[in-house]
């Protein structure tokens, strides 16, 4: 495992693993590495400094900064979610049944289901993953209470 410094057209700064050198060209010659906080696919390695043992706080300082970068990457993918899938509210188990048996449109969905309601889902082998709450990017604390678990077809 390789890891690169890369920064995004617009100066963002991230870190990227890759199995290889050949591993980090290929993903961006067909433009798979994004940044975490623009979304832009026109990714290039930063200069990269040796390894050097470093202050408790400047290690709280970059997790700080990750953590608010993981929230912004989070609220992007949220948003892609609600502007692109349909809303079904509490009907999202029926509805996600009748997709995955085609009996009804094949589409993005999302919105609530019980704990129950996810284990038979996935038993069955419906296809659907949590969508994470809304968190600010600015504030990029967890929630403090949780929120109806809203999932993904």
């Amino acid at each position: 495992m390789i890891k690169y410094r890369l920064i995004c057209d617009a100066d963002h700064e991230f870190e990227g693993w890759f199995r290889d050198s050949s591993d980090y060209d290929v993903q961006a010659d067909k433009g798979l590495i994004e940044c975490p906080s623009c979304g832009s696919d026109a990714i290039r390695k930063a200069v990269m400094a040796p390894a050097v043992a470093r202050r408790d706080g400047s290690r709280k300082e970059r997790l700080a900064a990750l953590h608010k970068d993981m929230a912004k990457a989070v609220a992007r993918a949220r948003d892609y979610v609600e502007k692109n899938f349909d809303y079904v509210g509490d009907k999202f188990p029926e509805e996600a049944r009748k997709i995955h048996h085609g009996e009804s449109e094949e589409r993005g969905i999302y919105g609530e289901a019980s704990a129950k309601d996810v284990k038979e889902l996935i038993e069955e082998g419906v296809q659907i993953a949590p969508l994470p709450g809304a968190t600010s990017p600015d504030k990029a604390e967890a929630p403090k209470t949780p929120a109806p678990k809203k999932l993904v077809n």
